[in-house]
């Protein structure tokens, strides 16, 4: 089953914003996600940001690929504009919503293969182009789909579920967004809320291309000895008629943790995640510097939460293209379709 609504009655007295509207406004169908998958806290920590910033759901328009972090728009703001397209060309679709009305607000969710295989290119252009977006990667290192293989974002080094070993090196979609022109990216841990919840705000109320990548270990197929974002999980088999898949629910891991610090978060299956979350005093307006300091914590074995980088005076698609302040929707033929003169004059000028 892959939809499952939820009830529309609730309490009475559940506590509302400014706007009249209450959490679960905002949320959308049952997951049909594993239990204790952290895409499903992201999906929770969205609900939560849009709410605390009293934005009216029918103001975003949610889009996402193929992948089981595109399954999530179906998990939050039900009212919200949605658009779920082909592996990994969310990026188009959104750019392409995007010229056309400027008045919503673009909240893509990708996932690392969505993003960093089949679609890396449309990521790349969509962060190199400015689309005005909040891009959000659930990044697990796998392939949850298609039962677990490396994602190209794995660790070089780490094993799979069957002990192979990557030989590759992995994608750092952070880095790629900095050297791309991003102008707010950060990382978030989906155990995390504290400071994923901000990290999403900062994002959604950001004017040019937002980048945020979060991981989100998968509890199928990344809770294995070896594993570098690993969760739990269980397979069974039946030698005579057989091969079954059992997937047995975790509580969610909750980290709070103070800045400037590093962290070990023990997994379910005893494996250790070292989070260094950013120190206060850490120049979040220093691109390069970001890019030099991602480097060297990863040559230490930590992986970087927290803003990374912000231009306080960014620029996006629109800027650069000149597009009319009113939206490409709201225009008319005479607009769109200015006749043969106008024509013949942008190609004399192109001569």
């Amino acid at each position: 089953m892959s939809f499952l609504p939820k009830p529309k009655l609730h309490h009475p007295n559940l506590p509302t914003n400014k706007l009249g509207y209450t959490r679960r406004d905002y949320e959308g169908t049952i997951s049909t996600l594993c239990a204790g998958c952290g895409h499903d806290s992201i999906s929770a920590a969205i609900v939560q940001a849009v709410f605390e910033l009293e934005i009216e759901p029918h103001r975003i328009a949610k889009l996402s690929g193929i992948g089981c972090s595109s399954k999530t728009p179906n998990y939050f703001l039900n009212p919200a504009h949605g658009f779920n397209s082909v592996h990994g060309r969310m990026p188009s679709v959104a750019t392409g919503a995007n010229l056309a009305n400027r008045e919503l607000i673009y909240l893509g969710v990708s996932g690392d293969g969505d993003s960093a295989s089949i679609g890396f290119g449309q990521f790349a252009h969509a962060m190199r182009r400015g689309v005005d977006m909040c891009y959000i990667v659930e990044n697990n290192g796998v392939y949850g789909l298609t039962k677990g293989q490396f994602s190209a974002t794995a660790d070089r080094g780490s094993k799979s579920k069957k002990g192979q070993v990557n030989a590759d090196e992995g994608i750092d979609l952070v880095q790629m967004a900095l050297s791309l022109g991003a102008t707010y990216v950060g990382r978030g841990f989906s155990g995390d809320k504290e400071q994923l919840v901000p990290l999403i705000q900062g994002a959604l109320l950001h004017r040019g291309p937002a980048l945020l990548d979060v991981i989100s270990p998968c509890v199928a197929f990344n809770n294995h000895e070896g594993s570098t974002r690993s969760f739990d999980w269980v397979r069974a088999h039946n030698e005579a008629v057989n091969r079954l898949d059992v997937i047995v629910g975790r509580d969610e891991i909750v980290h709070a943790q103070e800045p400037g610090t590093v962290d070990e978060v023990t997994q379910h299956d005893g494996s250790v995640l070292r989070l260094r979350k950013l120190a206060p005093d850490y120049d979040a307006h220093d691109r390069d510097g970001a890019i030099s300091y991602l480097a060297e914590r990863k040559r230490a074995g930590e992986i970087v939460t927290g803003l990374l980088f912000v231009d306080p005076e960014p620029s996006d698609l629109h800027a650069a293209l000149r597009t009319p302040a009113a939206g490409l929707n709201r225009l008319g033929d005479a607009e769109l379709v200015p006749g043969a003169a106008a024509l013949a004059a942008v190609n004399a000028s192109l001569r």
